[in-house]
């Protein structure tokens, strides 16, 4: 017998800057229940789809999602009532529909994601199987390499430090839980080398620490002295950086305040080739403003065979922006965010494109976050091969490390690690 969705409910919930965020229920007619929280961005590319607030200065700082919760149950719930949740891309083109917009700028992207995420739960409890099975079949057994952010710095913290995180990737790992088991005792290490330093253990917006460092070559520094002292190198742990550097980019130059400087494209290009140079970074994300996009080519060819250059701004998962940059030439992997897209069938399509042109995936967390683990299972089930979920610190980012560490036992001996399979 075919379940059918009975009813879906929402309501306002709080995600872990303290800012509120939507929370979606499915009722199907066994009476089997869905839940699906969606975050939210502190770093926001203009091309996302838009996450839709109340704006009502006199209400939480005009923060709160009460017209997304009243979308969801005044205008999706009576669309998709009667509909299986096994059918994810007729619900999605619905939500779709619904809106009318491109950006979901009408029913609101929060409103959206939420539903179409807990429609994928859902699904995979009427099937009796994983959320990550249910996802992407028996090809799901490759577990992600971590782009763990250690620290922080730009709009995720109250320092000087330009970039906006800074990160390790233990790609010498041979298991999820190896590269977790390597990856603390660096950030143990790293803690002790702050203290000794004399600079704040506190911890920014994802969790990693927000010492007052002026620039990037001192935190790229202490991060290497931390892997070192924990007893590994920088062929088992690489670093990563995201620049985030629409940030900095005003009237056509770069302005790094904390270290003094005001580059233009070429130089900031320069810049990030000598830190490269330098230090073992894999990977850079953002390292140009969006708008910058025709230095994104030089950068591209400058930099492409030494480094994942990562388009968070530049492509928002969205699969038009996306496939503009591939045959632009522009970038070689993308950063993969479910609430830039609106969808989970969207997010899919995007990551499908990518793989298709041979760009690295990298699925991805925002700075507000909840509770919710679906891009732990969402990087299983697509193999995206790559990870980005913050720091090892705050249950909103362990949670995911601790989805994934629960996928690896659940696999057992058919488990395999990233670095092995990308």
């Amino acid at each position: 017998m075919t379940v059918l969705i009975k009813d879906i409910k929402a309501r306002q919930i709080i995600d872990s800057r303290a800012v509120p965020t939507i929370e979606a229920r499915i009722i199907l007619d066994n009476g089997i229940e869905s839940f699906a929280s969606v975050p939210s961005g502190a770093s926001v590319g203009t091309t996302e789809a838009v996450e839709l607030r109340d704006n009502n200065p006199d209400y939480l700082f005009s923060k709160s999602v009460l017209k997304a919760v009243k979308n969801v149950e005044n205008i999706i719930a009576p669309e998709l009532i009667g509909l299986s949740p096994l059918k994810q891309w007729l619900i999605d083109e619905k939500l779709e529909k619904l809106d009318k917009t491109e950006n979901f700028s009408s029913l609101g992207a929060n409103a959206a994601l939420s539903v179409s995420i807990a429609a994928c739960y859902a699904a995979k409890k009427i099937l009796n199987v994983e959320l990550y099975e249910y996802l992407g079949g028996i090809n799901s057994n490759v577990l992600p390499i971590p782009l763990i952010n250690v620290i922080n710095g730009g709009v995720h913290s109250d320092n000087l430090l330009d970039f906006q995180e800074f990160m390790i990737v233990p790609i010498g790992a041979k298991s999820f839980s190896e590269a977790m088991k390597m990856s603390l005792e660096v950030f143990y290490n790293l803690k002790i080398l702050l203290k000794k330093k004399n600079l704040s253990t506190n911890v920014g917006d994802e969790g990693g620490f927000a010492p007052q460092i002026k620039n990037a070559k001192e935190a790229l520094e202490i991060l290497t002295e931390a892997i070192e002292q924990a007893g590994y190198t920088t062929d088992d742990i690489k670093l990563a950086i995201d620049v985030a550097a629409g940030e900095l980019y005003h009237e056509g130059k770069y302005h790094l305040n904390g270290e003094d400087k005001i580059l233009s494209s070429c130089e900031m290009v320069e810049y990030l080739s000598s830190l490269v140079n330098e230090f073992s970074i894999i990977s850079i994300e953002d390292g140009l403003c969006a708008d910058d996009f025709e230095y994104w080519k030089n950068f591209t060819n400058y930099l492409g065979k030494k480094s994942l250059l990562v388009g968070d701004d530049l492509f928002t998962t969205n699969p038009k922006l996306l496939k503009h940059g591939i045959n632009s030439k522009v970038a070689n992997a993308i950063l993969i965010k479910p609430n830039q897209i609106g969808t989970v069938s969207k997010t899919i399509e995007t990551i499908q494109i990518a793989k298709r042109a041979c760009y690295k995936t990298i699925t991805s967390h925002r700075s507000g976050e909840t509770e919710s683990t679906f891009i732990a299972d969402l990087a299983v089930g697509l193999n995206t091969g790559f990870i980005k979920t913050g720091s090892l610190s705050r249950t909103d980012r362990t949670a995911k490390y601790n989805r994934l560490l629960y996928i690896e036992e659940l696999l057992g001996k058919n488990a395999r690690y990233g670095s092995n399979y990308i």
